[in-house]
Formats: structure tokens, sequence, C-alpha cells
């Protein structure tokens, strides 16, 4: 095509020979059939001419730079992984309104599109958020978007995190979770990127003798998701020995809520209910989506025998994240426990369920889920003396009652909000 278009070019511009014919007055004239050819070609050459600038301009040469793929001063530009997701979405939302640029990169196999309609919608400025749909497990993928793209940091979120399915297929966990995060370390390192904030959890601790946790408790994970999560922090951690790179690792606790304003919520596939956070298995009962709500393990050495857990808002914890992006120091790691330092029954947490949503819920007993632990709650003392961070929103009933706000109102997740 670009031979054929040259040929034409210079057909069309080669010197056009006018012949004098004499008449009776001696005067010359141009045959009229040599003018109309002559406009003819000055025509097609014109025509050649601005279909090859536009050719031109769509090439990837010719286009001007992303912003991007460029810093600019003053404005930090954080990747986030899983970005379409519950917690990854409400901390590209808060990164947005805290100025940052965004880039979300998602496969969307947990996360929704939906999410990131919403955030689009809020901040439509061009060089504010753009979303990649890619698998974190395609290295080549991951070192291309690295390469494009001039990022700051990186906040680590990507990863399938519900205790039970990981029992159940521990391949999944220890490919999506350790593999994945050394794929993103790895093109980190490649291009440049000097500060990671790890999503981690307190599932590492497995089930410790003494509570409350502190980051000094010994790391015997129970399960293949917290097994997973610790391989991806001796991973980075040992990196990290002979690298200036800046690194915080939040291990936090159960997270609940969502968005104050109603933008945003917790919207899980359908066929993940049942390995899902008991807040939205509360939310299904509520709804009459599935017929009550199983509560498993009845026989735990605790007060009341169910589960005791430590219930974080996710609003506390994407501000417990910016605290640690602010804080991040070259050469410097930084271990933190995210939680508020109570622990709350199974049994607690669906009496205040129940008064949240107004629905008498219908509970079940069942046995013990393999994998759980009876009682995990945080000492938060490190991230207080050290980031300045304390849990705000620490009533369950409100936290619960946000939530449900945005669930009455989006009954087909973001599908379809009323």
């Amino acid at each position: 095509m670009k031979a054929k278009i040259k040929y034409w070019i210079r057909d069309a511009m080669r010197p056009l020979i006018i012949r004098p014919y004499p008449n009776a007055g001696g005067m010359d004239y141009v045959d009229p059939k040599k003018k109309s050819n002559f406009v003819g070609k000055i025509v097609l050459a014109a025509a050649l001419t601005a279909l090859c600038i536009l050719m031109l301009k769509q090439s990837s040469t010719f286009r001007s730079p992303s912003p991007f793929s460029q810093r600019d001063t003053g404005v930090t530009h954080v990747l986030v992984t899983g970005g379409a997701g519950y917690i990854g979405s409400h901390a590209a939302l808060r990164l947005l309104k805290d100025s940052h640029r965004v880039t979300i990169v998602d496969n969307l196999s947990r996360g929704n599109i939906g999410a990131v309609r919403v955030l689009e919608t809020l901040f439509p400025q061009h060089g504010r958020l753009q979303f990649i749909y890619a698998d974190l497990g395609d290295a080549k993928a991951v070192n291309k978007i690295f390469s494009e793209n001039a990022f700051d940091a990186v906040i680590h979120f990507a990863a399938v995190a519900y205790v039970g399915e990981s029992t159940l297929d521990p391949l999944k966990y220890y490919h999506n979770i350790t593999s994945n995060t050394l794929v993103v370390l790895e093109a980190m390192a490649a291009h440049g990127v000097q500060t990671l904030i790890y999503s981690s959890t307190c599932a590492t601790y497995g089930e410790p003798e003494k509570m409350p946790i502190t980051e000094q408790t010994p790391q015997l994970p129970i399960n293949p998701y917290g097994k997973a999560k610790k391989m991806s922090e001796d991973i980075i951690l040992d990196f990290h020995k002979n690298s200036d790179m800046a690194v915080m690792i939040l291990r936090y606790f159960n997270v609940i809520g969502s968005d104050p304003e109603g933008r945003l919520g917790e919207a899980p596939r359908p066929e993940l209910r049942e390995h899902g956070r008991i807040s939205g298995a509360c939310f299904d009962a509520a709804r009459g989506i599935t017929p009550g709500l199983k509560v498993r393990g009845t026989d735990y050495k605790t007060a009341d025998g169910t589960c005791i857990r430590d219930y974080i808002d996710v609003s506390d914890l994407v501000d417990a994240h910016v605290r640690a992006l602010e804080k991040a120091k070259p050469g410097k790691v930084g271990i933190y426990n995210v939680g508020t330092g109570k622990g709350r029954s199974v049994n607690e947490f669906v009496e205040a369920c129940k008064k949240a949503t107004g629905v008498e819920i219908k509970v079940d007993f069942l046995p013990r889920r393999p994998g759980d632990y009876a009682e995990v709650f945080s000492d938060p003392t490190k991230i207080r003396d050290e980031l300045n961070w304390t849990a705000r929103y620490t009533n369950l009933q409100e936290s619960l009652e946000i939530a449900w706000r945005w669930q009455k109102s989006h009954r087909d997740g973001y599908g379809s909000p009323s």
C-alpha cells in the first residue's frame, strides 16, 4: 500500500507540459482537455497527501505521548493491581480524590468493570485514570504495561482471597498470589519503580496462642491462602535485602463496609457466595437471595462458641494504605497490622447485621469450615505510633448500615443501579 501511494504521488506531481497551438491571432492557448487533466491531477495529489498525513497521525510514532507514560512534577502515578475489586476500587477512589494519577490493572476474574465505570464517571479528566485489562500471571503483558507507563508506586491488591476456597483449590492460590506477586516485583525491579505497598493478611499468623496479635507474633499459617501470602512476603523481604525499594506490608483483618457516599460497594460473583465474607452472606440472607445465613462452627473455645474476628471498615483500611504510601522511605520496610484492636464474635456480628438491615435473618448452624481458626484480633499499636493511623469507623452496626444502603440500591451489583 505504501509503495502504491508513493507512485501515485510521483505520477500526480510530474511536470505538466503545455504545448502552444497557433491561432489566427498568433496567441497561445491551453487545450481544454489538458486543463481538465491538470486539475484532476492536483485534486488527486491533494487527496493522497491528506491520506498520508492521516496515516502518520494514526501511527504510534506520530501521536503525542500519553500523560500516563511521563512523570509530572507533584503528581504521583500509582498502579493499583486488582483495582476493580472491592478493596482496590475503594483505594483507587481515595487516591483519585487525593489528586493522584491512577492506573488500574485487573483481569476481572474477581473484580467488576462497573466499579471502574463509576470511577471514570467521577474523574473524567484526561490523565487521571486509566484501566488496563490484563492478567498478572502473564509476565510479557505485565512487562509491557510497565514499559509503557511511568509508575511511581504500586499498591498490590490483586489476589483471590477466600480461606475456604483456598483449601479446595490450593494451586490456584499459590499461582494467583505467590507467582503473580513475583511477576509484579520483577517488573518493578526491571523498570525502576521504587515503592511497593503490599496487601497482606492476618491469615499469615495462623492461630496464635496469645491475643492480641502483634507484628512480632510468629507467622504459622494454617490454610493455603495464608501460606501463599506469607510466601509472597518472604519473596519481597528477600529481594529487599539488596534493594533500595521502599516497602510497606499491611496485614489486615476482616474487611466490612463500603463508601459512605454510596458510590462503591461489594459485589462478589454469585458463584462465590459460599466462600465470601460474612457481611455479604448476611446481606444475601436479608435480601432473600439465600434462604438464610450459614454460621460454620459453634464449638470453638470462645465465650459463645463462634469465631472471634477483628472487623475493619474498608474506609479505614484504605486510609491505612494512603498513610503507608506517604510514609514509605527508600531502603526501608514497614510491616503493620491493620485492625481495630477489638474482637467480635460471629454471633455478635449476626445480631448487628439484623439490626442494620431490619430483617430477622434465619441462621443455620453448621460444622466448622476447614482452615478456620477460633480467635483473631489485632494490636494496632505499631501503626498508630509510626503512621499516626487509628481506625475511626469502629461501630459495627453503623458500618453494616452504610454497606446495606448500597446493597439495597444495587440489587444486581454494578449491573443495574437503581
